[in-house]
């Protein structure tokens, strides 16, 4: 009998490998796509237009609008995801703050596409940024929009 490697890889195993818990696996964890599994935060809405700096005042100083407890959510959901995590930690630790497609497979032991996803998720909540160079994509992380996601948590009295 023949296993698959989405046999192998299902149920929790899948979203473990899927999300970077190489941990899970120990130090062999198979590569996934993210069609394996669901993946609620590539089902959201990209964020309003408008920089995630102009969102969002902190939440100890005035209770959010709608429209900004929509755009902090994305930003939120879009940094919950462990895999997500760690991209931008690999873009923000790399030289300039930026990191090819092509070096950010590897580590995370997910197939390109999977990455790509992920990325694509970062760059519509305005953490990231794209840049095509010949056939590669580069990534240069966005500080304001750190900055100004870590300041809504900051409080201010």
């Amino acid at each position: 009998m023949t296993t698959t490697q989405s046999e192998a890889t299902s149920g929790s195993d899948a979203d473990a490998a899927a999300h970077g818990d190489a941990a899970a696996h120990g130090d062999a964890a198979p590569r996934v796509d993210a069609a394996a599994h669901g993946d609620a935060a590539a089902d959201a809405p990209p964020l309003p237009p408008g920089p995630l700096s102009a969102c969002c005042t902190p939440l100890t100083q005035a209770p959010l609008s709608a429209e900004d407890a929509e755009r902090l959510a994305a930003a939120l959901k879009a940094v919950a995801v462990p895999a997500r995590l760690r991209l931008l930690s690999m873009i923000y630790a790399g030289a300039g703050g930026e990191a090819c497609v092509c070096e950010l497979t590897e580590p995370l032991r997910l197939t390109q596409p999977t990455v790509s996803h992920h990325l694509k998720i970062l760059v519509d909540a305005g953490l990231v940024t794209r840049e095509k160079r010949g056939v590669w994509a580069y990534y240069r992380a966005v500080p304001d929009a750190l900055a100004a996601l870590a300041a809504v948590f900051t409080a201010h009295r």
